[in-house]
């Protein structure tokens, strides 16, 4: 899994084998499809090390001097971070951890069934575009222009998200599908609804409630947790009016979605939205 430092956008690439050559494809087809890159960054960790170490790409094997060659040629660099230092790199390491946790458990709930070389790929693919599709900061507080930016924004240039195929039964059951489509979208789901709620977690951190906190403002701009979302659609609103109760606090808002061009009103508790941008606090500030 690749991850871009500017634009925060991932790519994932399958390899048929752990090996130096297998690498160079790797690194091949991510530059052929994103273009060069100046500088690759990683960790230096015992999983890593264990790694360069099926890669070949340890020092005293003649295949790091072919990667390294490989690179250079490409204009390119490898930073490694020190040893024990995972935090410089948690812009990469949240999404491969997340990600990483979700595979794990579906594919373990697939080792009856073995998926195909093109299952895979075009499963990495959804996956990838699901992570591209998450949100990373409001570009407008117009409740009628609710535009949120995200990698997948910036790469393609084009507003909006890859809308998954329309239904055809039930992709619950993956593993006994055998239309592979199919198969791929049942496990696209479960990905993306286990991602949800996997990445929801890292945008709102669940404090014990021993203090006072900030109540949330009329204007604010919300993520909504919607479970009856399609895949890779992120419903955002604006709040409208907040219901505090007789402690001061708010616990209940009113939030305004504008879909399609018709505006929708819901009645949401604090706990079942996501706060992105707090313009009267920004300007506070």
């Amino acid at each position: 899994m690749f991850s871009c430092m500017c634009s925060r956008a991932v790519h994932i690439e399958v390899i048929e084998a752990m090996s130096t050559s297998s690498f160079i494809n790797a690194l091949r087809r991510f530059f052929a499809v994103r273009g060069p890159a100046k500088q690759i960054r990683s960790d230096c960790g015992t999983n890593f090390i264990g790694a360069s170490r099926d890669l070949e790409m340890v020092k005293t094997n003649p295949g790091f001097n072919s990667v390294e060659e490989y690179l250079h040629t490409q204009g390119c660099t490898w930073v490694f971070n020190p040893p024990h230092a995972s935090h410089m790199g948690g812009a990469w390491e949240r999404m491969i951890g997340i990600a990483r946790r979700i595979l794990d458990c579906m594919l373990l709930e697939q080792r009856r069934s073995h998926l195909t070389h093109e299952v895979l790929t075009t499963l990495m693919a959804e996956v990838a575009a699901i992570m591209n599709a998450r949100p990373l900061i409001p570009v407008s507080s117009d409740p009628e222009s609710l535009l949120i930016l995200t990698p997948a924004t910036l790469l393609t240039l084009k507003t909006g998200s890859t809308p998954p195929p329309p239904p055809s039964g039930s992709y619950q059951e993956a593993h006994l599908i055998r239309e592979e489509w199919k198969r791929v979208q049942g496990l696209a789901d479960t990905f993306w609804n286990r991602w949800k709620h996997e990445y929801l977690k890292t945008l709102q951190l669940r404090h014990k409630w021993q203090g006072k906190r900030q109540n949330l403002q009329e204007g604010d701009i919300v993520l909504l947790k919607d479970n009856q979302a399609k895949r890779n659609q992120w419903p955002t609103g604006i709040i409208t009016k907040t219901l505090p109760g007789d402690d001061g606090l708010v616990r209940k808002i009113q939030v305004e979605v504008v879909k399609d061009g018709t505006r929708k009103s819901f009645s949401r508790p604090v706990t079942e939205v996501v706060l992105l941008l707090s313009p009267k606090s920004d300007s506070a500030n």
